[in-house]
């Protein structure tokens, strides 16, 4: 049976069209719909590529960063190779899927969020007969998302990497994609913290103690959400410990949970993310369903004419994304130290 990925004609400028990845691409040009039922059901139009080319980048029996490059055809699917890579590493351990209540991808640079203002939000009142029912106000940001490109520079000649194994090359790209997925968390705090641009920044509690954190403050902390609910702490490994240190994270329960697994739960049922983004003697607090937005401006971009033409010195490997508050009383701050 002849199928139609043998015969697609890969070019330069499949990366370059607008409002389309390179697998969106290929995929117009060779849709996954025609192979049900078939041998090659369950590969996407980029894979299908790499059976074409006899390509494996992955296990034991990898092939050499040079098989790529063995046509011309080939060597467009290196770019996009990196660029999955990269995903990959930024996926693992990331904890931004833990925090954001929404994704929005856009075309351009200009985003502008919405934010919404119930009227009374925290006294549910009985509407009578022919009174004027409670509105929520829908309206357009002040000020534009601000959208900020994240990246590492992949610094590398042809010849230094095209006798390595994909394989081993793999793990260096998942690295790279790790210290972006970090430097996106960092820009999320900053905006949880010192807000989008729009005059909410988070409110700030402060513990009864300089220095010290109670049950009693997390207790305080924890109320203060109403109408929304305390589900996410971010903290840091200083404030971690100090968690940890609880008599009520002691007990049976609450020990045998972490000992056996590694995942923290508190007495008040919210999952705790710690990460070293998170500023010292400081815990965010958040209900994750509303409290902030992620904005991408694209997906995972490389220098894809340096790195087809082997010009691999300084080859860019960047994202473009953004955060806006959605309800700014659904992420607050506890600090542990004094007030003013």
């Amino acid at each position: 049976m002849a199928y139609r990925f043998d015969n697609v004609k890969l070019e330069k400028g499949m990366y370059h069209e607008a409002g389309r990845s390179f697998t969106q691409v290929l995929e117009k040009m060779d849709p996954s719909e025609q192979y049900k039922g078939t041998a090659l059901e369950g590969l996407d139009a980029y894979q299908r590529q790499l059976k074409r080319f006899d390509i494996k980048v992955k296990g034991a029996g990898s092939d050499l960063v040079d098989k790529f490059f063995s046509t011309s055809q080939s060597a467009v699917l290196f770019p996009e190779y990196i660029a999955r890579a990269v995903k990959v590493g930024m996926e693992e351990a990331n904890i931004l899927p833990d925090i954001t209540a929404t994704e929005t991808l856009i075309e351009g640079m200009d985003y502008r969020s919405i934010t919404s203002v119930p009227e009374d939000e925290k006294n549910l009142k009985r509407v009578a007969e022919g009174a004027a029912i409670p509105q929520t106000t829908v309206r357009t940001r002040d000020s534009l998302v601000k959208l900020h490109k994240r990246g590492r520079m992949l610094v590398a000649s042809y010849e230094a990497i095209r006798f390595q194994k994909l394989d081993l090359f793999s793990v260096t790209l998942r690295q790279i994609g790790a210290q972006i997925g970090r430097m996106h968390l960092e820009d999320a705090i900053d905006v949880i913290l010192n807000g989008d641009g729009n005059d909410n920044k988070a409110e700030v509690s402060h513990v009864a103690a300089t220095g010290k954190l109670t049950y009693d403050d997390l207790l305080a902390f924890w109320n203060s959400f109403e109408p929304y609910q305390l589900n996410t702490l971010l903290v840091g490994t200083d404030t971690m410990t100090k968690l940890l240190s609880m008599s009520q994270m002691q007990d049976a329960a609450a020990g045998l949970d972490f000992h056996g697994t590694g995942r923290l739960i508190t007495p008040m049922g919210a999952r705790v993310l710690r990460t070293s983004a998170m500023p010292k003697d400081t815990i965010i607090g958040l209900d994750k369903n509303y409290a902030l937005e992620m904005v991408k401006a694209g997906d995972v971009m490389v220098e894809y004419d340096k790195i087809i033409d082997r010009q691999l010195e300084r080859a860019a490997i960047t994202t473009i994304s953004g955060y806006a508050k959605i309800f700014e009383d659904a992420s607050r701050a506890l600090s542990m130290n004094a007030a003013g």
